[in-house]
């Protein structure tokens, strides 16, 4: 399955690519994300609960990333398995200066299996983008909040998230 789009973030390459590679603020964002945790370097493990239709599934998953070039461009390499099925894929995240925020592109091929699968590509691809518009609201929340404490020269308050179940502010685990 083929998983591509592009979202514009209110903050600079700097600010948007420290926060899509800080398990901290990835943990806040992820939709149905329980636990992130990095195991080593650019490496990291994920408990998520996620569902698609009426089929609903705990997960643990295996990020790594890779190609990295900060401020602009990592790729992303995923393999998780769960209760319904398992999913395995890799992704491109471009980031470009505009205007004062940044075009964040995303292009990748994601294999899904199991009993997850039995719904349709056509079912999965709806939910993988409403999970993608959840995220990139949730980082454009917290580029705001970076942006807000860097001008006014204090600590970034974490914004609150309030669309997710269960909520990730990365305590649960």
């Amino acid at each position: 399955m083929k998983i591509d789009g592009t979202n514009t973030i209110n903050g600079s390459p700097e600010i948007v690519y420290r926060l899509l590679t800080d398990p901290i603020v990835l943990a806040r964002c992820i939709p149905g994300c329980e636990k992130l945790e990095p195991t080593g370097d650019n490496t990291y493990t994920t408990n998520l609960k996620v569902g698609v239709g009426t089929i609903k599934g705990n997960y643990t998953a295996k990020i790594t990333l890779e190609d990295i070039q900060p401020p602009t461009h990592f790729k992303m390499i995923v393999e998780g398995k769960g209760t319904t099925g398992f999913v395995k894929g890799s992704g491109i995240i471009d980031l470009e200066p505009q205007n004062g925020e940044t075009l964040v592109k995303y292009d990748g091929d994601v294999q899904v299996g199991g009993t997850i699968a039995s719904v349709g590509q056509r079912m999965l691809q709806g939910a993988s983008k409403m999970m993608a518009s959840q995220f990139f609201t949730a980082i454009n929340a917290e580029a705001q909040a970076a942006v807000k404490a860097e001008a006014e020269q204090k600590p970034v308050e974490p914004p609150s998230h309030g669309f997710f179940e269960p909520p990730c502010d990365g305590s649960q685990g």
